[in-house]
C-alpha cells in the first residue's frame, strides 16, 4: 500500500475498533413486546408530586451546617416525623438526561442518546409519566420534552422556561427554581376557574413533576461549597413546603397525595459531574404522604458507610432503593416496561397482602423483560451454540409463577414477598447475562484485529525503512510469490464461512467488520512472510542488536509508565524525570559538542514534571496563575521583537520579513493582552455580547495567523504558539497557561538538542548556517550537505523520537488533570465564549482547548523531521505501533464488574487512547497545513549553501 492508502485504512480500522467498545459494552438495554404489569389492588395514592433537585448532593442536603442547624428544616421535619428517607445511587454517566431517565423510567440510558444532545429520544421508552393518566411538568427545556415526546398519546404536559434562562454567568441561578414554584402556584390558581382542568386534576394516577435546575447551575458557577449553592438548597426546601401546602389546600387535605423528592446526580467539589465519584453518585431520597410509612427508629444500619452518623440521622431507619418502581406502586400505574428497578417495599405503608401483590407485579414485569431478551438472543444464535442462563430457564419461570401465585392465594404473604425478592435478583442477573452475551466473542475478534494490524505495520516499517529488505522480495509481494494464491484462497474460504454463520444468525452488520477485518489483516501478514523471514534473520546478525534491544525495551518501559499514568498522574512526573536524565546516559545524545542544550533540556523537563504532581485543575478560577502565564508569554514576545529590531546582520529582504514578523507578533501580543483582560478581570462580572464576539474572533484568528508569516522553522513555530495562546488563555481557569508555557520550553529545547546532534555529526562547515535558515516548505528539497543522500531508513534514535512524541502528547493530555474524563466538564472554562447552556458548543470549546497542546507537539515533531531528516512515514508508523500497544493494553483492562467508577474508568481509558490514535492521523495533516501553507507571496527558494 502507498502511504495515503495505509493512512486511510488505518483511520477506518481504528474507527471500527473505537466503535466496537460501544457495541460490546454499551448496547441498548431497551427491548419491546412486553405486556405492562401492575398490582390488581387499589393504589395507596391517587396522585404523586415528584421534586427533582438537579445536581443536589446527598451530603449537602442531609448534613447539618456549622451551627448545628439543618439546611432543610421542612424536609428534616418530614424525615423525623412523617416520612422515610434514604440515598439513591446513580450510575455513570452522572448527567442530567440519563439520571432523569433512570429516575422516571427505571433503566440506564441508551448511549446513542448523546448523539442527539440528550434532547431527543433515540429510541422510544416507557416511563412512569407515560403510564399515568396525566402528568404536568415544569422546568428545563433540556429535560421535560423527552418525556412528553416519548409518551404515547397527549397526556404529558410541559411548561418550560426559555433556554436562555440557563445562563451560567447569571448572578442568581436560583431564579430558575423560583420560576418553577411560581408557575406551579399560578397553574393551580388558574385551574380553579377551569372546569375541564379541574376534572383532569381530580382523576387518579396523575403526576406533578417539578424539575429544579437552580442547584445544578449554582454548583457549576459557584461550586457546591459556596453559600450560593447552600442558599439554593434552603430555597428549594422552602419552595417544596409551599407547594405541598398548596396541593393539600387545593385537594382539601383528602389524604390521597404522595410526595417524592430526589435528584438526578450530585456534583464534585469543583463543580462538575459525569463520572463515578461518590459526591456525584449519591443523591438524596425522601418520600412522604399517602402510602408512605412514617419515620421509624433504626435497629442498626444495614449499610457499611457512615453517612447516617455523619448526618445525625442514625436514629432513623434509612432505606436506599429505586425510585421509578416506588412511584409506580404509590399511584398504581404499570411498572415501566424497561425498568430494571426493584421496588423498595420498606417505603410502602400497605398491608402484607397488597405488598405481595405489588411485588409480584414487579416480578412479572422483570420476568417478561427477561423472556423477551432471552428469545431475542436465542433467535440470533445457532441452536447448537446457544448457551441459556442456567439459573432461570423456561421451565424455571413457569414454576416460579405457579409457586408465587400459590403462596399469595394460600395467604403466605411474607413467603411470597421473600420469593419475589429472590426471583427479581436472579432475573436481573439473567438480564445482564443476555445483555453481555456476545461480549467475549466480539472482544476476541477485535483483539485479533489489533494484533493483525500491528503485525502488518511492523512488516511495513521493516520493508520500507530498514534498508535491508531485498528488492526482489518487494516485487514478490501480494500474490506473485509461489503459494500466495493458496494462502488467499484459504483466508477467503474462512471469511466466507464466518460471513455465512453471521448471516444465518441475523447479527448486526458491525459484527461482520469485527470478524472479517482480522481475516483480511492476517492474510496480508501471511502474504508478507518473506519480509518477516528476512526481518527475523536480520535481527539475529545485525551489529547494533544490543542498542536496538535497549531502545525497544526502554520504549516499552516508558509506555508502561504512560499506562500507569492514566491511573496515577504522578507517574508522568517520574517519566519526565527519566527523560531529563536520558541525555546524560544515551550514547546517541552524548555526542553533542555543546552540553548547554542538554542541560536546558533537563531543567525544562524537570519543570514540566512538577505539573502532574499538582492538584487537578478544577473549575475554581485562580486568576493569578492565568495572569502569570499570560505575562510570561507577553514578556517572551517583547523579547523576540526586541531581538528582531536589534538584528542588523540580515539582508534587506530578510529585514523586511523580520519587520513583518515583528508586526504580526505585536498583533498577537495584543490578542494575548485582550485575552488576559477578559479571563482575569471581566469573566467574573460577565462578558457582554461584543466581548463574546471578540473572544470568538481571537479563536478564529488562531488558525489564520500562522499562514501570515514566513515558513522559516523558527518563525513559524513561534507564530503557531502565539496564535493559540490567546484562545487557550480564554479557556483557562488556573495553572494551565503556565503548563503550556513550560511545555513550549521543553519542545523548543527538544529542537535545540536535535540541532546540536546534527551539528555534532556533520563535518560540513556551513551546516550551522543552514540550520538557522531551515524552512518547512523548502527543507524537503534543500537537504543538509551532510545528508545529500536523503536518509530514507530509520535508525535506533528514531524510536526515541517517536516515544518522545507519544509521551509529550499524553503529558499535554493529563498534565493539568484528568481532562479526558467526562467529569472535567465545567462551564466556567468557557464563559469567555458562551454563558447560556449549550452542551455541544461548550463541549466543542473544551475539546479545542485539549487539542491546542496536541497541535503544538505535532508541529514541533514536524520540525524534528526537518532537522534530523527522519523519514516522516516511518516515524509515523512507529508512533502508531506504540499507540496500538497502549490501546491493546487498555482493551485487556476493560472490565464490566466491580464499581461503576472502575467500569467507567476502564472503558474511558480505552476510548481515550483510540481517539488519540485516530486524532494523531488527522493531526499530521492539520500541522502539515499550519507549518507549510502561507497566505504571503512565495519567496524565492533558499540558495543551497
Amino acid at each position: 500500500m502507498k502511504t495515503w492508502q495505509v493512512l486511510t485504512v488505518g483511520v477506518f480500522i481504528h474507527t471500527i475498533f473505537f466503535y466496537s467498545i460501544f457495541d460490546i459494552y454499551f448496547t441498548s438495554p431497551i427491548v419491546h413486546g412486553m405486556t405492562p404489569h401492575r398490582s390488581p389492588l387499589p393504589a395507596p395514592a391517587r396522585r404523586l408530586v415528584l421534586f427533582s433537585a438537579d445536581g443536589l448532593r446527598a451530603d449537602k442536603m442531609f448534613e447539618l451546617d456549622p451551627s448545628g442547624k439543618s439546611r432543610i428544616p421542612y424536609l428534616r421535619s418530614i424525615i423525623e416525623k412523617s416520612g422515610s428517607w434514604g440515598v439513591s445511587h446513580t450510575r455513570v454517566p452522572t448527567e442530567s438526561r440519563p439520571g432523569h431517565v433512570a429516575l422516571i423510567a427505571g433503566f440506564y440510558e441508551d448511549v446513542s442518546a448523546v448523539a442527539k444532545g440528550w434532547k431527543e429520544n433515540p429510541v422510544e421508552f416507557d416511563s412512569v409519566f407515560n403510564e399515568s393518566h396525566y402528568t404536568w411538568s415544569w422546568g428545563s427545556p433540556d429535560i421535560l420534552p423527552m418525556f412528553s415526546k416519548g409518551a404515547s398519546g397527549d397526556h404529558v404536559f410541559t411548561h418550560c422556561y426559555p433556554s436562555h434562562f440557563e445562563d451560567f454567568s447569571d448572578s442568581q441561578p436560583s431564579k430558575l427554581d423560583t420560576w418553577v414554584f411560581d408557575e406551579v402556584k399560578e397553574f393551580f390558581r388558574s385551574s380553579a376557574d377551569n372546569p375541564d382542568m379541574m376534572k383532569k386534576l381530580h382523576e387518579d394516577k396523575i403526576v406533578f413533576f417539578l424539575h429544579l435546575l437552580g442547584i445544578d447551575t449554582n454548583g457549576h458557577s459557584n461550586k457546591p461549597h459556596s453559600e450560593a449553592y447552600l442558599a439554593n438548597i434552603r430555597l428549594v426546601d422552602a419552595g417544596i413546603q409551599q407547594v405541598v401546602e398548596l396541593v393539600e389546600d387545593f385537594y382539601n387535605h383528602d389524604g390521597a397525595t404522595a410526595y417524592v423528592m430526589s435528584a438526578d446526580h450530585g456534583m464534585t467539589d469543583w463543580g462538575s459531574h459525569g463520572a463515578g465519584h461518590p459526591s456525584e453518585t449519591l443523591t438524596p431520597l425522601v418520600a412522604w404522604g399517602t402510602g408512605v410509612k412514617g419515620a421509624r427508629r433504626s435497629n442498626g444500619s444495614r449499610y457499611r458507610d457512615n453517612f447516617s452518623q455523619e448526618w445525625k440521622l442514625d436514629h432513623l431507619e434509612r432505606i436506599d432503593g429505586d425510585i421509578a418502581p416506588l412511584m409506580a406502586a404509590l399511584i398504581g400505574v404499570h411498572f415501566p416496561m424497561n425498568s430494571v428497578g426493584i421496588l423498595p417495599w420498606q417505603y410502602l405503608d400497605i398491608n402484607l397482602g397488597a405488598l405481595a401483590e405489588t411485588l409480584y407485579a414487579n416480578t412479572r414485569q422483570l420476568l417478561e423483560q427477561y423472556q423477551v431478551k432471552m428469545d431475542l438472543k436465542k433467535s440470533t444464535t445457532l441452536e447448537f451454540a446457544f448457551r441459556p442462563f442456567k439459573e432461570l430457564t423456561q421451565a424455571n419461570m413457569i414454576d416460579v409463577h405457579r409457586h408465587i401465585k400459590q403462596l399469595i392465594q394460600t395467604g403466605y404473604y411474607q413467603d411470597a414477598v421473600d420469593e419475589c425478592l429472590r426471583v427479581m435478583k436472579i432475573t436481573l442477573q439473567g438480564l445482564n447475562y443476555y445483555q453481555t452475551y456476545d461480549r467475549m466473542f466480539l472482544g476476541v475478534s477485535v483483539c485479533c484485529g489489533f494484533l493483525g494490524w500491528m503485525a502488518y505495520i511492523f512488516t511495513l516499517v521493516f520493508e520500507r525503512h530498514s534498508g535491508v529488505v531485498k528488492q526482489s522480495s518487494r516485487k514478490r509481494l501480494l500474490g506473485s510469490q509461489s503459494g500466495d494464491t493458496g494462502v488467499m484462497l484459504v483466508f477467503t474460504v474462512i471469511g466466507l464461512v464466518i460471513a455465512f454463520l453471521l448471516f444465518v444468525q441475523s447479527l448486526p452488520w458491525t459484527n461482520y467488520l469485527y470478524c472479517l477485518i482480522p481475516i483480511y489483516l492476517w492474510m496480508l501478514v501471511v502474504l508478507r512472510r518473506d519480509i518477516m523471514s528476512q526481518m527475523f534473520s536480520y535481527t539475529l546478525v545485525m551489529e547494533n542488536r544490543t542498542g536496538l534491544l535497549v531502545a525497544v525495551t526502554a520504549s516499552l518501559f516508558g509506555l508502561e509508565i504512560l499506562v500507569i499514568g492514566f491511573f496515577y498522574r504522578e507517574m508522568l512526573s517520574i517519566g519526565l524525570t527519566l527523560i531529563a536524565v536520558l541525555p546524560w546516559v544515551s550514547t546517541d545524545l552524548r555526542i553533542c559538542q555543546s552540553k548547554k542544550p542538554l542541560l536546558l533540556w533537563s531543567v525544562c523537563c524537570l519543570l514540566l514534571a512538577v505539573f502532574p504532581m499538582l492538584p487537578v485543575v478544577t473549575g475554581k478560577r485562580t486568576t493569578s496563575y492565568v495572569l502569570a502565564g499570560g505575562l510570561l508569554i507577553c514578556g517572551w514576545v517583547v523579547y523576540n521583537i526586541a531581538c528582531s529590531m536589534l538584528n542588523n546582520t540580515t539582508t534587506v529582504k530578510q529585514g523586511q520579513e523580520t519587520h513583518h514578523g515583528g508586526l504580526l507578533q505585536t498583533v498577537q501580543m495584543l490578542g494575548v493582552g485582550i485575552s488576559l483582560y477578559f479571563s482575569v478581570w471581566q469573566v467574573e462580572a460577565g462578558l457582554s455580547l461584543w466581548q463574546h464576539a471578540v473572544s470568538w474572533t481571537l479563536l478564529g484568528m488562531s488558525v489564520v495567523e500562522p499562514l501570515l508569516c514566513s515558513s522559516l522553522l523558527s518563525h513559524r513555530l513561534q507564530t503557531v504558539f502565539l496564535a493559540f495562546a490567546a484562545p487557550y488563555i480564554l479557556l483557562s481557569v488556573s495553572y494551565e497557561v503556565l503548563f503550556i508555557v513550560v511545555l513550549g520550553l521543553v519542545l523548543s529545547q527538544w529542537l535545540e538538542v536535535e540541532r546540536n546532534l546534527v551539528v555534532s555529526s556533520s563535518t560540513h562547515e556551513k551546516t550551522i548556517s543552514y540550520l538557522s535558515k531551515l524552512d518547512f516548505r523548502e527543507a524537503v528539497n534543500a537537504r543538509l550537505p551532510s545528508h545529500r543522500h536523503s536518509r530514507n531508513h530509520l535508525v535506533i534514535a528514531d524510536i526515541q523520537r517517536a516515544f518522545f512524541f507519544v509521551f509529550f502528547i499524553l503529558t499535554s493530555f493529563y498534565g493539568v488533570g484528568n481532562i479526558a474524563s467526562i467529569n472535567s466538564f465545567d462551564p466556567s472554562a468557557v464563559l469567555c465564549f458562551v454563558s447560556v447552556f449549550s452542551p455541544f458548543v461548550m463541549g466543542g470549546l473544551l475539546l479545542f482547548k485539549v487539542v491546542i497542546p496536541f497541535i503544538l507537539v505535532t508541529c514541533f515533531l514536524r520540525a524534528v523531521h526537518v532537522i534530523s531528516s527522519v523519514p516522516v512515514e516511518g516515524l509515523f508508523l512507529i508512533i502508531m505501533l506504540m499507540s496500538d500497544c497502549m490501546a491493546l493494553h487498555f482493551f485487556f483492562l476493560v472490565q464490566d464488574t466491580g464499581s461503576w467508577l472502575d467500569i467507567g474508568t476502564s472503558i474511558s481509558h480505552y476510548v481515550i487512547v483510540m481517539c488519540m490514535i485516530i486524532f494523531i492521523m488527522v493531526l499530521f495533516g492539520l500541522t502539515h497545513f499550519l507549518t507549510t501553507s502561507s497566505l504571503l507571496p512565495r519567496k524565492q527558494k533558499l540558495r543551497r549553501l
